[in-house]
């Protein structure tokens, strides 16, 4: 007898459920578009009406990146509720630190078996980020790829793309010695380090015994909780005090991969270091776990993690106290973690030093 002609379905591809997906978050994705956007969902590429009336010389900015093995987390623990506000805000944060109000975003959710609910879970949280962001969630690509990955691992990625006044733009280049160095709190480790973190969780026997694993608390959050909590966006903070406070505002690092080690240099002169005080913030239940767990040397975690801070804010000495009180009024937990300084010889631009407090 003749053998039955192979499908799309058979090779572990179902282009009916990828539909399904998409028209159970389509309303939700709608939600985020507001008259710059031009024409609907299903186009070839998404539509976007370049104008920018409060710019007269506009540059646009862009940035692209993943969650990385965080979805490997999620899908250990069962949640994937925050992954997508993790792509969107770690995107915008990043443009933010060259003072661009996000335009629009474009996600890339793969997988080796499509699953309608957590697709549309991810999804979901993709248009909150950018409901939050302010920014328009105008296109995407959800690719089901059997052999790839195996059956409940995803990956996830996300372009950003903002716009800012040419000389609006943020570049350090007006940092000098005496401007203060001010923290804003991070949500948890957001999506760095956790290839380190799978390590740590390994090393400490979690994920063995489902029952002991849900009764692991950490200053009255449960480890899967403070694993899961989605980056925190400083967009709209951070965009409110380049507008009440003009000039105040010299320099902005988004703490990611890298840490503090790696991330605050990137914002400053040849010349000058950031002096940091690690005794200046609380490190949270998180990372003190993860580094007594780990045994993770302290120099590591600081290279590793955001350590509690989550973007980093070089301020004018004079204009200080106020950006403090602006910040926040708008939610932000502030801290005064330093000062910028001369560099001396070789040494590295970020000087950290003192014992977490």
């Amino acid at each position: 007898m003749p053998e039955e002609p192979l499908t799309y379905r058979d090779a572990g591809v179902d282009i009916d459920e990828a539909g399904r997906a998409l028209r159970a978050v389509v309303d939700r994705i709608q939600q985020t578009h507001d008259e710059r956007v031009v024409g609907g969902i299903g186009a070839f590429g998404g539509l976007f009406r370049a104008e920018f009336p409060d710019c007269e010389r506009p540059l646009l900015v862009s940035s692209i990146d993943g969650v990385g093995t965080k979805t490997k987390v999620a899908s250990m623990v069962g949640s994937y509720r925050g992954l997508g506000k993790d792509i969107v805000n770690h995107c915008v944060n990043d443009i933010l630190c060259q003072g661009a109000r996000p335009l629009f975003f474009l996600d890339y959710f793969a997988c080796g078996r499509l699953d309608v609910g957590t697709a549309a879970t991810v999804i979901e949280g993709i248009a909150k980020g950018c409901e939050l962001a302010g920014c328009a969630l105008i296109g995407g690509e959800t690719a089901e790829m059997p052999d790839m990955y195996p059956e409940g691992e995803y990956d996830l990625a996300g372009f950003a793309v903002g716009a800012v006044e040419r000389e609006a733009i943020l570049d350090g280049s007006r940092i000098a010695v005496g401007d203060v160095v001010l923290g804003l709190a991070s949500s948890g480790a957001h999506s760095n380090g956790y290839s380190l973190i799978r390590r740590v969780l390994a090393k400490a026997g979690y994920g063995v015994d489902a029952a002991r694993d849900a009764e692991l608390v950490l200053d009255g959050t449960p480890l899967r909780e403070a694993l899961m909590a989605p980056t925190r966006i400083y967009v709209r903070s951070v965009l409110e005090l380049l507008r009440e406070l003009p000039g105040a505002l010299k320099g902005l690092a988004h703490i990611t991969g890298g840490g503090l080690r790696e991330n605050v240099p990137r914002i400053l002169p040849e010349p000058l270091a950031a002096h940091i005080d690690l005794g200046s913030w609380p490190r949270p239940a998180l990372f003190r776990w993860l580094q007594e767990q780990g045994e993770v040397a302290e120099a590591e975690m600081t290279r590793v993690f955001n350590c509690g801070i989550g973007m980093v804010l070089v301020v004018a000495p004079e204009k200080t106290e106020v950006a403090e009180e602006l910040l926040r009024a708008q939610g932000e937990t502030v801290y005064r973690i330093g000062e910028v300084v001369p560099r001396v010889g070789d040494e590295l631009q970020a000087r950290i030093v003192g014992s977490p407090a």
